[in-house]
C-alpha cells in the first residue's frame, strides 16, 4: 500500500514518486492550495494538494477531518527556502499529491486532539478511555518505542552472555509468596483454582535444577494489591536466573546489563562499579531500604544525647527501646517557617502521615546559639549542645528536625520528610546527565521481619532466599535459633529512591528450605502440601543458583522521565485496577459461573 514511511523521507528523495499512508494530523487551506500534515508511526510530512493536479483529489482534500486515514501518491520536491519547517525532520521537503484515496473517515467529534502540534494536557481518565487515540500521540508513541528498544537491548545483552529465553506457566498454583493472588476457577477440576503468577520465582529455580543454567524471560506477573503510581495489577518483569555464580558475579553481570540499557536509551556512560551499602546502613542513614542518594539531609542518630536529657519525649523514647534521630536542612532558617512545622503545616502533615505525633526542631542562630522550645533548649548542657551540632553537621542558619519514638516510626517519618523537603527545596537535580542517575546496591537484608498483626515471622523478600552462611552456622540442629537473626544473601538495585530490581542467591538444599518454611509458620505437612514439588526437586541435584528481576514498567517510567508507570504501558489499569477502555473487570454471565462451579456472594454496598 505504500512505498515509503512519512518520517523517513528526506532531500535524497526529491523528484521521486512515492506512495504514503497515514493519518491527517491537520489540514490548512491557503488561498486555494490545501496543505495536509500526514502522520504515520515514523513522523510527519507535508502534502500539498493543488487544484491544478485535478478537481477530484482537491474535492476530497476539502472535506478531510483530522485523524482520517489516507493513502496518497505524489512527487517529492524541495520546499521554498522561506517555507522550510525546522521543527520537522522532513521540513525541507513536501509531497505534491497526484492521487488521494480516503481509506477511512472520522465520524463524530474526537474526545481530544491527537495532533503533534497540540500537546495540551488531557485528563488521564479520558486518555485511558480512548487509549487507542492516545497511542497515536507523540508522547505515548515515543514511550512505547523506548520500551521496545529497552527490551531489545536487554535481550541482545543477555543472549550474548549465553542466556536463553524460556516461557513459564501463567496458570499455576496459589502459594504464600506475599501479595494477594489473582485466582482463576477451573471448569474441568471442580472446586479447584489456578493462580496467576506473582513472579516466575519457583519455575525459574526449577529450570536451574533442570540444568538450563542461564535463563531469562520478559515475564507477565500479577498481584492483587493496593495500587500506587508505580504499581499495576499486571506488570512486566525482566526475569533472570543463573547457576554456579557467586553474588558478586551476579551483581557485575546486572551492572553491565543496566549500563548497556542506559547507553542505548539515554546515551549515558554509567560509571562502574555501582556503590554498595548494607540494609542496616541504609536504614540508619536514610530511614529506608530504597535510599535516594542524589542529595544530603541524611539521618543522624542522637539517641545517646537524648537519653540523658530531661526532655521526656526524647529520653522516654530511648528508654522504651526506640531512638531519636534528626535531619539538618541547610539554610533552613530562611527557607522554612515555624508554621509549616507546627500542627496544620505541610511538613507536620507529612510527618503525621508516617505515623509521627509531630516534629521537634532547633534553629541554629549566629554564634551557634540554639532556638527551640524551652524543654529542649533548657535541658541541653553546653557539651551536649556542641555534640548534637557536631553529629547533625549543623551550622548557623540551619534547621534541625527531630523524630522520636520507635525506630521504625522515626525512620519512616524522617525518610518521608526528607524526600518531601528535597522536592520542595529543589535539591534533586533535573538535568539529564550521568550524575543524575544514582544507582546503589542494598545488600545483606534480614531474612525475616515480624508480622505484628499475626505475631510471627515472615520473609522480608521471599522464603527462597539463601541465608548468610556465617550467620546460619554449620550445625543444622541450631538452625531454628540462628535463622531468625540471619541476614539473607539478597540484593536490591535502587535508583534515585526507587527499587529498580531485586534478587538473591537461592536455597538449593531441601533441609534448609524446610527450616525456612518452618520459620514462617509452615510446618512439615503444610510445607509439603504447598511446596512438595520444589522440596523434592532440591533433593535431586539442585545446583547453587541465584538471580534477579527488574521491574520493566518502573524502569521505563524512569527512562522516559514520567511520573507514573501507566505512561510506559500500552493499556494500563487505573488505581482502582480497572480498564476504562474495555470496562474490565465486568460481571460474568450466570451460565459461565455455573460451568465454573462458582457463585457470587457480592452485595452492592448501601
Amino acid at each position: 500500500m505504500r512505498s515509503n514511511n512519512c518520517g523517513q523521507l528526506n532531500k535524497k528523495h526529491i523528484s521521486s514518486e512515492v506512495t504514503l499512508c497515514g493519518w491527517v494530523d491537520r489540514c490548512r487551506d491557503h488561498g486555494g492550495v490545501i496543505f495536509i500534515d500526514l502522520r504515520d508511526s515514523t513522523g510527519t510530512i507535508q502534502i500539498t494538494v493543488d487544484p491544478d493536479q485535478g478537481p477530484e483529489i482537491f474535492k476530497i482534500a476539502e472535506t478531510l477531518r483530522n485523524e482520517s486515514v489516507l493513502q496518497i501518491k505524489g512527487l517529492v520536491r524541495a520546499r521554498p527556502e522561506e517555507a522550510i519547517n525546522t521543527k520537522l525532520a522532513t521540513g525541507e521537503i513536501e509531497v505534491i499529491a497526484k492521487d488521494l484515496n480516503l481509506l477511512n473517515s472520522v465520524q463524530g467529534n474526537l474526545p481530544f486532539t491527537v495532533s503533534i502540534h497540540d500537546e495540551e494536557p488531557i485528563k488521564e481518565e479520558l486518555r485511558l478511555k480512548y487509549r487507542y487515540l492516545d497511542l497515536r500521540r507523540e508522547r505515548m508513541s515515543k514511550n512505547l518505542r523506548t520500551r521496545h528498544a529497552t527490551i531489545q537491548a536487554a535481550r541482545n545483552f543477555l543472549e550474548n552472555e549465553g542466556f536463553i529465553e524460556i516461557e513459564t506457566p501463567v496458570l499455576t498454583k496459589s502459594t504464600p509468596e506475599g501479595a494477594r493472588d489473582y485466582l482463576v476457577p477451573s471448569r474441568v477440576c471442580g472446586g479447584q483454582w489456578f493462580a496467576l503468577p506473582q513472579s516466575p520465582q519457583i519455575f525459574k529455580q526449577l529450570l536451574m535444577v533442570g540444568g538450563l543454567e542461564k535463563y531469562y524471560q520478559v515475564a507477565r506477573c500479577f498481584r492483587d494489591e493496593d495500587l500506587r503510581a508505580d504499581r499495576q495489577p499486571e506488570f512486566t518483569q525482566l526475569d533472570i536466573e543463573m547457576s554456579f555464580m557467586k553474588q558478586e558475579e551476579i551483581l557485575d553481570l546486572n551492572e553491565r546489563l543496566i549500563r548497556t540499557i542506559w547507553k542505548k536509551i539515554k546515551d549515558i556512560e554509567l560509571p562502574r562499579p555501582f556503590p554498595k551499602i548494607t540494609w542496616e546502613e541504609s536504614m540508619n542513614r536514610f530511614g529506608t531500604d530504597r535510599p535516594d542518594t542524589r542529595f544530603g539531609m541524611e539521618l543522624k542518630d542522637i539517641s545517646a544525647i537524648a537519653e540523658k536529657m530531661n526532655f521526656k519525649v526524647f529520653s522516654g523514647a530511648v528508654k522504651k527501646g526506640g531512638s531519636v534521630k534528626c535531619i539538618t536542612v541547610k539554610n533552613g532558617n530562611n527557607l522554612i517557617s515555624n508554621v509549616r512545622i507546627k500542627p496544620g503545616g505541610d511538613i507536620f502533615t507529612e510527618a503525621q502521615k508516617a505515623g509521627a505525633g509531630g516534629l521537634a526542631f532547633i534553629r541554629v542562630r549566629e554564634s551557634l546559639e540554639i532556638d527551640s522550645i524551652g524543654a529542649i533548649k533548657d535541658n541541653l548542657a553546653p557539651e551536649q549542645k556542641a555534640e548534637l551540632l557536631k553529629i547533625a553537621d549543623a551550622k548557623a542558619g540551619d534547621l534541625i528536625l527531630f523524630g522520636a519514638g520507635t525506630t521504625q516510626i522515626v525512620n519512616k517519618t524522617l525518610d518521608r520528610v526528607r524526600q518531601f523537603l528535597a522536592k520542595e527545596l529543589n535539591l534533586i537535580p533535573i538535568h539529564n546527565n550521568t550524575d543524575d542517575w544514582k544507582f546503589v546496591w542494598v545488600v545483606d537484608f534480614p531474612m525475616f521481619e515480624v508480622n505484628q498483626d499475626e505475631k510471627r515471622l515472615e520473609a522480608l523478600h521471599h522464603p527462597f532466599c539463601a541465608p548468610n552462611e556465617k550467620d546460619l552456622g554449620d550445625n543444622p540442629k541450631a538452625w531454628s535459633k540462628t535463622l531468625p537473626r540471619a541476614r539473607a544473601q539478597a540484593y536490591d538495585l535502587v535508583l534515585n529512591g526507587l527499587e529498580l530490581g531485586g534478587g538473591s542467591l537461592r536455597i538449593h538444599h531441601a533441609e534448609l528450605q524446610k527450616e525456612v518454611l518452618k520459620a514462617i509458620g509452615l510446618e512439615a505437612e503444610e510445607a509439603k502440601k504447598q511446596f512438595g514439588f520444589l522440596l523434592e526437586a532440591l533433593d535431586m541435584g539442585a545446583p547453587p543458583h541465584g538471580g534477579l528481576a527488574f521491574g520493566l514498567d518502573r524502569m521505563l517510567m524512569l527512562l522516559t522521565e514520567e511520573d507514573s508507570i501507566r505512561e510506559s504501558i500500552a493499556f494500563p489499569k487505573t488505581q482502582q485496577a480497572r480498564c476504562l477502555m474495555t470496562q474490565a473487570p465486568a460481571e460474568a454471565l450466570e451460565n459461565q459461573l455455573k460451568e465454573l462451579h462458582v457463585q457470587s456472594t457480592w452485595v452492592e454496598p448501601d
